[in-house]
């Protein structure tokens, strides 16, 4: 599968900047924020984020990870059973500003499913939702109030995000499938 660069380690440094300075500009501050970043490549984009905040603010926001391969609605239709990771909290969410990281927002429902996590572990005042790449393709009625790249696909095309801490660099590349003959 062809691999398109669309953003770079430069590019990804600068999303995460400006998504940082946007979060602490819409809470005014950083009092009362929890960054939970959605296992796998989420997690690492959120303790970015709260590392951003930390510089510009100079307060520490906790970062936690979340789960959510149980609350997933098409466990049914998957051949393999989910992969369990678990969900670590850094502090309990009832009354605080929770900002859902993760790295591709696509159909929602990875959205939805976080969101039926996050309630089960108490209940925040807010819920906001950053994403490194928004490619479209709704099929829930879910936006994201942070976005580092808007960036519009077909619906064969796959949207491939490395991060540094998993991967061993940082960049977004758009998959196609070559054409068959």
């Amino acid at each position: 599968m062809p691999q398109k660069p669309i953003l770079s380690s430069e590019d990804v440094r600068r999303a995460l900047t400006r998504i940082a300075h946007e979060v602490l500009e819409h809470n005014r501050g950083a009092e009362g924020l929890v960054f939970l970043g959605v296992r796998t490549r989420g997690v690492p984009i959120a303790r970015r984020l709260a590392a951003l905040v930390q510089e510009f603010e100079g307060v520490e926001v906790p970062v936690g990870a979340l789960d959510i391969a149980l609350y997933r609605d098409d466990l049914a239709q998957r051949p393999l059973r989910p992969e369990v990771q678990g969900t670590r909290l850094p502090t309990d969410l009832t009354g605080r500003t929770v900002v859902l990281v993760d790295d591709v927002l696509f159909t929602g429902r990875s959205v939805r499913a976080a969101l039926d996590a996050i309630n089960d572990y108490g209940r925040p005042r807010s819920i906001q939702l950053a994403v490194l790449v928004d490619r479209g393709h709704r099929e829930l009625p879910i936006r994201a109030d942070y976005v580092g790249k808007n960036l519009p696909t077909a619906l064969e095309e796959e949207v491939v995000v490395h991060v540094q801490e998993i991967d061993g660099e940082d960049s977004v590349l758009l998959a196609t499938s070559a054409p068959s003959d």
